[in-house]
């Protein structure tokens, strides 16, 4: 019966992971689009957002403690529950990422963009897709989906290279773009880095089905 009641409630860990990641997907897209459309409203309900996250995590991580103390998980789920509370760390700290790209939003609304923004929304929908199917392979222990998902950082590293070149040369032009054009690379740098918690989870995904960290 132990057992039983560990496995449902190890379920009901996953689905409020799953709400989370969901949440956090939204707040990556919504930040984007804010950006894009330079969207003050919709930029603050990302940024009004961000408590919720918050909340949703202390939640959970309430919920994985009271697991661990009351059910003596075996190593196996233990495993599982304690890279569940490092994963909703790193789904807050995306989060984090999203509220700041939306107070740029905010600090750029009435200025005239240096550049139609083309690839930085593209940037942005492959890292909330690497969230989403990085969050897929963890709860169904999908080790193939954890590399395929892996692999789509390598795009977004091309794409922000192609972003910083185009920056610096618009910089360099004219040197009334640096603070707009700085903010952009700035905002690059924050999707770059939810892309890079996304690749931790695909990372403990593959450790915990093989106990090797070799993504290849």
């Amino acid at each position: 019966m132990p057992r039983v009641h560990l496995t449902s409630e190890l379920e009901k860990l996953h689905n409020d992971l799953l709400k989370m990641g969901s949440m956090v997907e939204e707040a990556i897209l919504d930040a984007i689009k804010s950006l894009k459309n330079q969207d003050v409203i919709l930029a603050q309900k990302v940024i009004d957002g961000d408590k919720v996250i918050n909340t949703l995590e202390e939640d959970i991580e309430d919920k994985c403690i009271k697991l661990i103390a009351t059910q003596q998980p075996m190593a196996i789920d233990l495993r599982e529950i304690c890279s569940i509370l490092r994963l909703i760390v790193d789904l807050e700290r995306m989060a984090d990422h999203s509220a700041d790209i939306a107070k740029t939003t905010i600090r750029l609304a009435n200025e005239k963009y240096v550049k139609p923004l083309v690839r930085i929304p593209r940037m942005a929908d492959l890292a909330a897709e690497m969230v989403k199917h990085s969050l897929d392979a963890f709860v169904k222990k999908d080790v193939e989906l954890a590399k395929k998902t892996w692999t789509l950082d390598e795009e977004i590293d091309a794409l922000y290279k192609d972003v910083y070149n185009e920056l610096i040369l618009i910089m360099i032009e004219d040197q009334d773009t640096i603070p707009q054009s700085t903010y952009f690379l700035f905002i690059c740098k924050h999707i770059e880095r939810i892309a890079d918690y996304a690749k931790n989870v695909c990372e403990k995904v593959v450790y915990i089905q093989t106990g090797d960290y070799w993504m290849a």
